[in-house]
């Protein structure tokens, strides 16, 4: 090997040793995610529902990674997965990636680990069955929100993931653009969770006979406030780790611009949730703006490298705007959402995946309104069938009384916060 083809190997081994590097970290900031769903789903609901909130999400994730390693990365990516989890060393499953022979050999065409590949995605199967279990909170049994959280990470979400970045119909057929999710994490996580709720029913007492609709204030707004402020965080790590990698001038420049455009996003649907609550209710609303800068991340996943910072800041706050009037609707229709989930994911999901043609020539209307139909269609329907099916096998609705009493103590049996219990 000459000089010039030795420096050539060791700039290519370089760059693949700092794309995979980056492809981790990013991938532990969006594992960093489930902390910030946690805060903000145990910040929103009642203090006697907190431990169960907390066991489920903790649950979620760990259901997730297994159920992703088994059968659902293989759906999502049947060409990469064939190369990680199909090989058998030392009689362990998944010994398999790229050796420095073969990274040489593609003539830079191999990035990144595969098994980076791998982490990175399987904390997004989480975030999309973390948005489930929010709307679902303060009524639904334990045991048959995990038995749905393994089919939905190891089927539901993997086929609709495949359709769109697996090389399916989606981006083949239809030119389906979506960059880190907006549609293909957060519709589809939604659209479960509509399907959930609604079959699972409201929250007694949440409204009245008369049509009235009763608020049913979250025990720790300052947890709420730190898990968004968690989730913002990751969210840096959920849209920059989709660029795939950052070893040249041109990759270096688009994380940047996603870095930038995430946060005002954010910044826009904040702001504009707060100015809104504040016209609307008269009160500077903490959950709107809390749920703004959600909406604000959320609709600028789909595609937050085409726009300017201005732009993206302006797609945030119609997202932020959006979720105010999403939540009060359904309330009014008597869909009971405790966190606001299925609005902040699945109304302003849709708004992103729309709005990728106000910056992308790419883009297409039919490839765009294709994609939100098919995934939503595809989410909802099965999520349904399988929370009937669960339903009628083993019961997804706690007992009034257990409701009542709170789900701690039926499904966990401890509570949160124990010091506060009545009659201590």
């Amino acid at each position: 090997m000459d000089e010039v083809t030795q420096i050539s190997a060791q700039v290519t081994e370089l760059a693949y040793a700092l794309d995979t590097f980056y492809f981790l970290v990013m991938g532990a900031l969006v594992m960093w995610m489930a902390a910030g769903f946690t805060m903000l789903e145990a910040g929103l609901v009642r203090a006697k529902n907190t431990a169960e909130i907390l066991t489920k999400n903790v649950g979620l994730y760990s259901i997730a990674c297994i159920m992703y390693m088994l059968m659902g990365y293989t759906i999502m990516y049947p060409s990469e997965a064939s190369n990680l989890f199909l090989q058998f060393g030392d009689g362990l499953l998944g010994r398999g990636d790229n050796s420095a022979e073969d990274v040489l050999a593609s003539g830079g065409d191999t990035y990144y680990s595969g098994l980076s590949d791998f982490f990175f995605q399987v904390v997004f199967v989480a975030t999309a069955m973390s948005i489930v279990s929010g709307a679902v909170a303060e009524r639904m049994k334990l045991w048959a929100f995990f038995a749905f959280a393994v089919i939905l990470t190891g089927f539901i979400y993997p086929i609709q993931g495949f359709w769109n970045w697996g090389g399916g119909f989606l981006s083949e057929n239809f030119g389906y653009f979506d960059f880190a999710g907006s549609g293909t994490v957060h519709l589809c996580g939604a659209a479960a969770a509509l399907a959930g709720v609604l079959v699972l029913g409201a929250r007694k007492g949440k409204y009245g006979k008369d049509g009235q609709i009763n608020a049913i204030p979250g025990c720790n707004l300052p947890l709420a406030t730190l898990g968004t402020l968690i989730l913002w965080l990751g969210w840096f790590g959920f849209n920059g780790g989709s660029e795939l990698k950052v070893s040249d001038v041109g990759e270096a420049n688009a994380v940047a611009l996603v870095f930038v455009n995430t946060n005002m996003a954010a910044a826009g649907g904040l702001v504009a949730a707060l100015l809104l609550a504040r016209f609307w209710f008269g009160k500077a609303d903490l959950t709107m703006a809390l749920n703004g800068a959600l909406a604000g991340l959320v609709a600028i996943t789909a595609d937050p490298l085409s726009p300017a910072p201005i732009t993206a800041t302006l797609i945030g706050a119609i997202g932020g705007l959006l979720v105010v009037c999403s939540i009060v609707a359904l309330d009014k229709l008597k869909i009971d959402d405790p966190v606001g989930a299925i609005s902040v994911h699945g109304t302003v999901g849709i708004w992103g995946v729309l709005a990728v043609l106000i910056t992308n020539a790419d883009a297409t209307f039919t490839g765009q309104i294709v994609g939100v139909a098919s995934i939503f269609a595809w989410a909802f329907g099965v999520s349904l069938v399988v929370w009937l099916i669960l339903k009628a096998i083993m019961g997804i609705r706690v007992s009034e009384q257990d409701e009542y009493e709170g789900v701690d103590l039926s499904e966990c049996g401890l509570e949160a916060y124990p010091e506060f219990a009545a009659g201590d």
